[in-house]
């Protein structure tokens, strides 16, 4: 049985009973069945599981881009459940960032300026938003790269570049969709080991779905989605 918000101790990320469901001919195949799950701020939970099992459903719903067919997602001690749209976008805009499998960069931008982007959006000021750009970027190891775009990126840096976008708002979770899935088993072990320190680093509770072995290895949890239900493997990192 599904916990409610209000017994358990606050978490920067609770999912508690999400269900969801897809067509499936006549019938509708259960994705996630009363999946609870909470992360804790820090912490770095990686989900795997066989393709077309739920797990970008779930990302989906943890980062507010969709609404649970029940249950409910706390962000930072937020019940989203029954929220209006506009609440739901300025939460998600203020509390998660998001890394996407290809770093979906805009083309026209440099490095510096995909990251001021996401600071302007969020209406902060335009100096804190430079100084801030240039501290993530240089932390990431990029700071000789900013006035690059993302043509004149390797895969590993424009990885580096989403991963930063992603923590330019402060986020209190942070949410990876097969952020290696893409690159080469070398990059994609430095991507993932890059973004588990990140993670820790700015105390961001982390989930990530994945089909590659690399971001378990800086795992603080392994989850395996199966038949609608989360089950753990066990606590990797050391």
């Amino acid at each position: 049985m599904a916990t409610s918000p209000t017994d358990t101790p606050l978490a920067p990320l609770a999912l508690r009973g999400l269900g969801a469901s897809v067509p499936d001919g006549r019938e509708r195949r259960v994705l996630l069945d009363d999946v609870d799950l909470d992360v804790a701020a820090g912490e770095v939970v990686v989900i795997t599981g066989p393709s077309g099992s739920g797990k970008s459903t779930l990302l989906a719903l943890a980062g507010l881009l969709r609404a649970p067919a029940t249950g409910d997602v706390v962000v930072s001690g937020t019940s989203t459940a029954g929220l209006r749209p506009r609440r739901r976008t300025d939460l998600r805009r203020t509390n998660i960032g998001i890394v996407y499998q290809s770093a979906n960069l805009l083309a026209p931008l440099t490095a510096r300026e995909q990251l001021e982007l996401a600071g302007h959006i969020r209406r902060r000021p335009r100096r804190e938003v430079r100084a801030h750009a240039d501290a993530l970027l240089d932390e990431l190891g990029l700071g000789d790269r900013a006035d690059q775009l993302p043509a004149q990126l390797s895969g590993g840096e424009r990885q580096r570049v989403g991963i930063a976008r992603a923590l330019m708002g402060s986020p209190t979770v942070l949410l990876a969709d097969e952020p290696t899935a893409s690159l080469d088993p070398e990059l994609a072990a430095e991507v993932a080991r890059i973004l588990a320190t990140e993670a820790h680093r700015h105390g961001a509770a982390t989930v990530i779905v994945t089909h590659d072995d690399a971001p378990l290895r800086h795992a603080d949890r392994h989850l395996h989605l199966s038949a609608g239900a989360l089950v753990e493997v066990g606590t990797v990192a050391s």
